[in-house]
């Protein structure tokens, strides 16, 4: 019999779970929370290098932690983990700035299978290493999707990561459990295997890094949040303010006002936020800080992204500037590299641009025959991302960055050889999307400027600027694998990556309707009298991993397909007027575009629902899409 804490798994592990195997046991010491005499909580902890980018001191560090999974249960640990990480990344702006962050996993095997209070107060506790508890850790006057972990657990176990610092660091605990929960703060912890359970990971670290507020409209259930009654929100996305006080005070959202949201509708001002119905307004009807699922709109976005990167530094290195250099060398400069777009370098002599200098990393001093004396060179290095307008976080220390020399024409370089040799770049060992942006890295010899020549199945890429860096997306690849190698020039020294140029597919299935239309040259057409599902299947024949699969319906946002809230190998549900479940409403088919969506009444007529993959690699596929109409019971077919 399964105990009450221990999840029945349908589904099959998924091989990439594999890679979290080859891990190192390692040691620390014991847990604030220890008991007299017990074994501390790192004792049996295996740290697993999930994704590495760059050394932890110099990378956002997201630690996964599981409890309540058992020696045994190590398998589903590492699946949910696998599918928590793939819908991050399929997350803006994760996407974009996946190469900023090192991935560990902890695995400590819990004597026990499940956690406390599971699902209610008067469900078993259970001996496990991080003591993770609904209701707040068993509190009766707390909320049952609370899902709360021992901090100085977590803490010691966080810290057997080399190089990762409560600066520099997220932790994300998830729990044993296929009951809805979770909770944002100094830690994030979701249930791993609930349906939204891989929902709930952004959204609390919306909560934990970005410092987003809730954007719906209760705090417990069921029970309307009542008026807002306090002052102007310290929060970026929740206002007061109407929409013309906004643009002529340049406050709050302004800038992003009218654009089409990123998680459906347009940007404006939408009443209700922060636990409040009335008096507080928020800009989007449904972000993922209001209804799991949905994207960041713009709003959201803007803060996550200075948020990320303030985590780093855009400079990850560059020729000493502690004291005055010759002019008979080259200078230069390490960035970080984006996934999702090229960082900028601007070179500056004594405040003017050098602009024939382009985008590089590396500047021959030789070239400019500068006069005897003195002179200031700097290298700024900019995030022109199209996610952040306001100018304040564009200048901020986390999208911006300068570098300063003195070039002193008296000074001689002493000569030192230097080897051609790539340093950092993107991992060769796993594929790499169609429209990812691949770096690599070389060594800096102060007499030569090292080039790198890009060839994508044998044949030169142009690409000029920045030669570190090659955006596959402005290649438009053909469908398909590709091979693509990156040289130092004049070397022999190669680096070769696979290059996967075919999104994950996806298929339907829908419960039996009244009838089928085809028509030329349109989509399929369903007729139904009443409640229909539909189940989205993704499949990846070219590398193992979670594939997320998303829909929208009559344009609106892009939601992530999680099977249904109850059972995630059920299919979705859709109906007239939608399904209530735990006070919350799934599956509407709402009125179109201008309605919101929590509308009462039923919306009869034809719908576009279209669907999509994003795989492991990052690839999107492009949308697919069907119609469903509904027509009113007993009308005729």
């Amino acid at each position: 019999m399964t105990s009450p804490g221990k999840r029945t798994r349908r589904m099959p592990l998924l091989a990439t779970a594999g890679a979290l195997l080859a891990g190192c046991l390692l040691g620390g010491a014991p847990s604030a929370t220890a008991e007299e005499g017990a074994a501390p909580v790192t004792e049996a902890a295996t740290v697993v290098p999930v994704q590495t980018t760059g050394p932890a001191d110099k990378r956002f560090n997201i630690i996964v932690l599981g409890d309540g999974y058992t020696a045994e249960e190590m398998p589903a640990f590492r699946a949910d983990v696998d599918k928590h990480l793939n819908v991050l990344w399929s997350t803006e702006p994760f996407a974009s700035y996946r190469s900023y962050v090192n991935v560990w996993a902890v695995e400590v095997p819990s004597a026990e299978s499940g956690v406390d209070c599971d699902p209610g107060l008067e469900s078993p506790r259970r001996d496990t290493a991080l003591g993770m508890g609904f209701w707040g850790g068993c509190n009766a006057n707390s909320v049952q999707r609370l899902l709360s972990v021992d901090a100085a657990s977590a803490t010691a176990l966080a810290d057997l990561v080399p190089g990762s610092a409560s600066a520099n660091r997220q932790i994300v605990a998830l729990a044993n459990s296929d009951t809805y929960g979770g909770a944002g703060g100094t830690y994030a912890t979701a249930s791993g295997g609930n349906a939204l359970s891989s929902l709930i990971t952004p959204h609390e670290i919306g909560h934990s890094l970005g410092n987003l507020q809730d954007e719906y409209d209760y705090y417990g259930r069921g029970v309307p949040g009542g008026t807002y009654e306090d002052g102007e929100p310290g929060s970026a996305h929740h206002t007061l303010l109407t929409e013309e006080q906004m643009k002529r005070q340049r406050a709050k959202w302004w800038r992003w006002l009218g654009e089409k949201s990123e998680s459906g509708g347009v940007i404006g001002r939408f009443e209700g936020g922060m636990y409040s119905t009335k008096g507080v307004w928020r800009p989007s009807k449904h972000s993922i800080m209001k209804t799991l699922g949905y994207a960041f709109d713009q709003v959201g976005r803007e803060v996550m992204v200075q948020k990320i990167s303030a985590k780093v530094s855009l400079v990850q290195g560059h020729t000493q500037n502690a004291a005055p250099i010759g002019d008979d060398r080259t200078v230069w400069v390490d960035t970080l590299h984006p996934v999702g777009g090229e960082l900028d370098v601007v070179w500056r002599l004594d405040g003017r641009p050098l602009r024939f200098a382009g985008d590089a990393r590396t500047l021959d001093l030789r070239r400019l025959q500068l006069a005897r004396g003195t002179h200031e060179l700097t290298a700024t290095v900019t995030d022109p991302t199209p996610f952040v307008r306001d100018p304040a976080i564009r200048a901020s220390a986390a999208l911006t960055r300068t570098v300063a020399w003195t070039v002193d024409t008296a000074v001689s370089t002493r000569p030192e050889p230097v080897a051609a040799a790539f340093t950092g770049h993107t991992d060769t060992e796993t594929r790499v999307g169609s429209a990812t942006v691949v770096h690599a890295d070389t060594t800096h010899p102060a007499d030569r400027t090292l080039a790198v020549r890009w060839t994508l199945d044998g044949r030169p890429v142009a690409n000029p600027g920045n030669d570190r860096d090659l955006d596959l997306g402005a290649l438009r690849l053909r469908p398909g694998a590709h091979t693509l190698s990156a040289r130092i020039a004049g070397t022999q020294t190669t680096l070769t990556w696979t290059v996967d140029a075919a999104p994950a597919t996806a298929s339907y299935a829908l419960s039996k309707p009244l009838r089928t239309v085809h028509r030329p040259g349109k989509p399929v057409e369903y007729v139904y009298d009443g409640p229909f599902t539909m189940k989205l299947t993704a499949r990846d024949d070219r590398a193992a991993g979670h594939v997320v699969s998303q829909f929208r319906v009559d344009g609106d946002g892009w939601q992530t397909y999680y099977g249904w809230p109850t059972d995630a190998d059920a299919p979705y549900r859709f109906t007239p007027g939608g399904t209530v479940i735990d006070d919350l409403v799934y599956g509407k088919l709402g009125k179109t575009r201008a309605v919101p969506w929590d509308d009462a009444t039923p919306d009869y007529g034809t719908h576009t629902i279209e669907y999509r993959t994003i795989d492991s690699a990052g690839n999107v596929s492009a949308p697919r899409k069907f119609l469903a109409t509904l027509v009113e019971p007993g009308a005729a077919p």
